[in-house]
């Protein structure tokens, strides 16, 4: 590991470590030159690859003549930003440091600044950082109403920061947290950045869209139920750890009770509901297209359904707000019943009355009919009661 060239009296050390530290001697003659080694050792976990949200602690080992000196450490980001986090110290041989949660967008060159006044040292330790990761918000959520179409999107950044480690990841599906997890589809990233997909679920429908951007994760739901709501949560796995983002998947949903046309001096209720729950700022309104400001009605914060009594036709629509913003809509339209509808219900209600009163009266006519007959049988029987107990035969002459 060393190589010694006489004629410059130069002493190259290849791959040092920390027991090569020390004091070097050149003996030339007479003349003697000493010369002081300090080597300092930057240790990064794993090789520098990490994965969103890990939190890697990073170790400064030095070693030199005694007394060690007391270092001065800084670290610099991606960012050229300091990390305000301080390193901490062990008998000023071991200095160590707890990085925050790492984001995607921390990849990058990292530096290390080291300094010491005696002896003056001054030396920049640069690193490599990658965070596998997706560039998504740590909670997206998004609205759909009830048949409309929708593709859910994940972005990964293993392309972009040239991540060349084999790696897996999948999507799982739940309607609330405290639910079973449905795997919907798996995938594979080779180190040289090729995937390929597995569609798992065969209940579920969804599309997997063949012609996207690479490092992409996308489902497409065709025609979105309203029990299609709840948590999408796509992982990367990566030497047993894991990584995640989730999409929240909120449906809309209005109908009426009664369905149907709404009738003379008759009244319907407009029902709005979602699937939640709803962020603290947000709430629903129902709104009359051509109706006025006194006619909108809101629900309270973080309520899931409304309703609303509608009298006349007309066209309603459902809002999702956030604060003052209307995040999606639902229209329905309550539609006035022709008039040939409303005279048959009039027909009906008048023949249905008319009837009732014809079965009223054949009822009372047949048991009119019934008590004659019965009172007729009474006659007849004590007729012969009679005759039998006279046992007299009378006979017209």
């Amino acid at each position: 590991r060393m190589d010694i060239k006489k004629e410059y009296k130069q002493l190259k050390l290849y791959n040092l470590k920390l027991s090569d530290a020390g004091i070097y001697t050149c003996k030339y003659g007479s003349h003697e030159v000493h010369t002081s080694l300090h080597i300092l050792k930057l240790t990064i976990p794993l090789d520098g690859h990490f994965l969103q949200n890990e939190v890697p602690e990073l170790i400064l080992m030095q070693n030199s003549t005694s007394p060690l000196p007391n270092l001065s450490i800084t670290l610099f980001n991606s960012s050229n930003n300091r990390v305000t986090k301080e390193f901490q110290s062990k008998a000023q041989q071991k200095y160590t440091v707890s990085l925050k949660k790492l984001e995607a967008m921390d990849s990058g060159t990292w530096v290390c600044q080291v300094h010491s006044d005696s002896p003056l040292t001054n030396q920049n330790i640069s690193f490599a950082v990658k965070v596998l990761g997706f560039q998504n918000p740590d909670l997206e959520r998004k609205y759909a109403t009830v048949d409309s179409t929708v593709i859910l999107t994940w972005h990964l950044n293993s392309q972009k920061i040239k991540w060349n480690k084999h790696f897996t990841g999948q999507l799982n599906w739940k309607q609330q947290e405290s639910a079973n997890a449905h795997e919907l589809l798996d995938f594979i990233v080779t180190a040289q950045g090729e995937m390929e997909e597995t569609k798992k679920s065969s209940s579920f429908l969804f599309e997997i869209p063949e012609i996207k951007p690479e490092g992409i994760i996308e489902v497409k739901l065709p025609k979105v139920h309203f029990n299609h709501s709840g948590h999408y949560q796509c992982q990367v796995e990566y030497q047993g750890r894991h990584a995640w983002r989730k999409i929240e998947l909120v449906v809309m949903k209005v109908s009426a009770n009664p369905d149907g046309p709404l009738s003379r001096e008759a009244n319907v209720t407009l029902t709005c509901q979602v699937s939640g729950p709803l962020p603290p700022n947000a709430y629903l309104r129902w709104v009359p297209v051509n109706g006025t400001h006194t006619d909108i009605k809101n629900s309270k914060q973080q309520e899931v359904k409304l309703e609303v009594n509608v009298s006349a036709a007309g066209l309603w629509s459902c809002h999702l707000m956030e604060d003052n913003d209307s995040k999606i809509s639902l229209h329905y339209h309550v539609e006035e019943a022709p008039t040939w509808i409303k005279y048959v219900i009039i027909g009906a209600s008048v023949g249905g009355s008319l009837l009732v009163f014809v079965l009223g009266c054949l009822c009372i006519i047949s048991g009119i009919s019934w008590q004659r007959r019965r009172q007729r049988a009474k006659r007849m029987a004590q007729a012969r009661q009679y005759l039998l107990e006279n046992k007299t035969c009378h006979c017209q002459q």
